[in-house]
């Protein structure tokens, strides 16, 4: 018999891949709330799961949390940002929350099912984008305006210090543009879906 994790008032609780899978194929399954860019959810996400954008949720967090009516695991690639969504969650007084150890990552290292469909780039790939973009035109530019390469330097300094401290900054601005945050439209379907699914009452995620 699978046993469910327990549910406390306004503080997440950490969740393993593995007993995410297990919860999910129960009676009582959870609702997934992923909240990862657009393009990231597109790429590869939880099947049935539901795509709010952190800095969408965090906006809208009252909005978000007035559908959220059971349990509810937040994901994100890592665990990081899906953190964030719980505190900004627990602001509200939201209960039943819990994120997913590891995010998508530890998800697919453990062998869980993931679904694709089609949307905007990655949130990495844009970051590759933008930055091998910065030093090209850096560098071509420099032939012609010497200080130019210091933007080049720049830019190499500012991924040397993400990879030391596992931040991004250009990350983190690039994800409050407006095809990573949603859009209101997407928003307003994700509710609407949450909405269904607690009308019907089913016992497994829709999406």
């Amino acid at each position: 018999m699978t046993s469910t994790p327990t549910r406390t008032p306004a503080h997440p609780v950490e969740i393993g891949a593995a007993e995410l899978r297990a919860w999910l194929a129960g009676g009582s399954a959870p609702r997934v709330l992923d909240v990862r860019t657009p393009g990231e959810f597109a790429a590869g996400h939880v099947p049935g799961s539901y795509n709010i954008p952190l800095a969408t949720l965090t906006e809208h967090a009252r909005s978000v949390a007035d559908h959220l009516d059971q349990d509810v695991v937040l994901v994100c690639r890592s665990g990081a940002r899906a953190s964030a969504a719980a505190q900004a969650l627990a602001g509200t007084g939201s209960e039943g929350m819990h994120v997913l150890t590891g995010g998508m990552q530890a998800w697919s290292g453990a062998g869980g099912e993931v679904a694709e469909t089609s949307g905007p780039w990655d949130l990495e790939r844009q970051v590759r984008l933008v930055a091998g973009g910065v030093v090209l035109t850096s560098v071509l530019a420099s032939t012609l305006v010497p200080g130019a390469k210091w933007v080049a330097a720049g830019i190499g300094g500012g991924l040397t210090f993400a990879a030391l401290s596992n931040t991004c900054a250009m990350g983190q601005a690039l994800m409050r543009m407006p095809w990573n945050r949603g859009g209101r439209r997407q928003l307003e379907g994700a509710l609407r879906g949450l909405s269904e699914r607690s009308n019907a009452s089913v016992g497994a995620p829709q999406g």
